[in-house]
């Protein structure tokens, strides 16, 4: 059984459903409408975009062209990321660039080898779809722990350079910071893995029953996913400390004052 066809019609028939927080904030004096239109319209365009050029490298499937594809995603996350934490650009590019790359890109080969057991592990099919909703999860991640790390350095300066002068060396120092920022990452994915399937259904699940597959066959992807996520986003969030570290301090194990934009 396929999935109903959603028409133009009934998009916009849902958009109309905007109008009254539309006007509750102008009532509010909330000014945040511009912000809401403008992401609402760029979503409609950006997935327009994606559904369009997706169907022909479906088709396509060439493994050079989707392996290229993963990596101008991992590259827009990655600026995404650094931009969310008001970090410099020419700075982190790098470190959050290799950090997100390589747990990722390994699991989801990973993935596809051994979880979903296919033929070409880089059919545009799986290596997109299962690397987006990874790479989508990982992303905030990242934004979450590389925020907690470096502000709390710049919070609780004095207590970092005490430790220093203890004879502490960087990363002894820089320890309690690091397991706070990892903390403050996976937790809200824990929280979420812990009540997945009584608070809510899960998107990969929900789209899969939609699309015709067996409620069991669906939930089997869905703990695989979850699985998987957890893993590439913690692994990703210790990288990106280890990594931007080594970027952001200097020859005395000071944060650099340019590291913020």
């Amino acid at each position: 059984m396929q999935t109903e066809n959603i028409s133009i019609l009934s998009i916009l028939m849902l958009l109309i459903m905007l109008i009254p927080i539309l006007l509750s904030n102008l009532f509010l004096k909330i000014k945040m409408n511009r912000y809401i239109i403008y992401a609402m319209l760029r979503m409609i365009i950006q997935l327009s975009f994606v559904g369009l050029y997706l169907q022909y490298l479906f088709e396509f499937n060439n493994t050079v062209l989707n392996i290229f594809y993963i990596i101008i995603m991992v590259i827009a996350a990655s600026f995404s990321v650094i931009n969310s934490c008001k970090l410099k650009i020419k700075k982190f590019i790098l470190p959050v660039f290799s950090a997100i790359i390589i747990p990722h890109f390994l699991m989801v080969v990973y993935f596809n080898l051994f979880v979903a057991r296919i033929d070409n592990i880089f059919d545009a099919k799986y290596l997109i779809t299962i690397g987006g909703m990874i790479l989508g999860n990982c992303l905030n991640g990242n934004i979450v722990g590389l925020n907690s790390f470096y502000n709390n350095i710049k919070q609780n300066e004095k207590e970092y350079f005490y430790s220093l002068s203890l004879g502490a060396s960087r990363f002894q120092a820089l320890g309690p910071y690091f397991k706070q920022a990892v903390l403050a990452s996976i937790t809200p994915t824990l929280a979420s893995t812990a009540t997945v399937g009584l608070v809510a259904l899960p998107g990969m699940m929900t789209g899969q029953i939609l699309g015709g597959s067996i409620p069991l066959v669906a939930i089997k992807y869905q703990i695989a996913i979850m699985i998987a996520i957890f893993i590439v986003k913690y692994f990703s969030v210790i990288l990106a400390l280890v990594f931007s570290s080594y970027k952001s301090f200097d020859e005395y194990d000071i944060l650099n004052k340019d590291v913020y934009r």
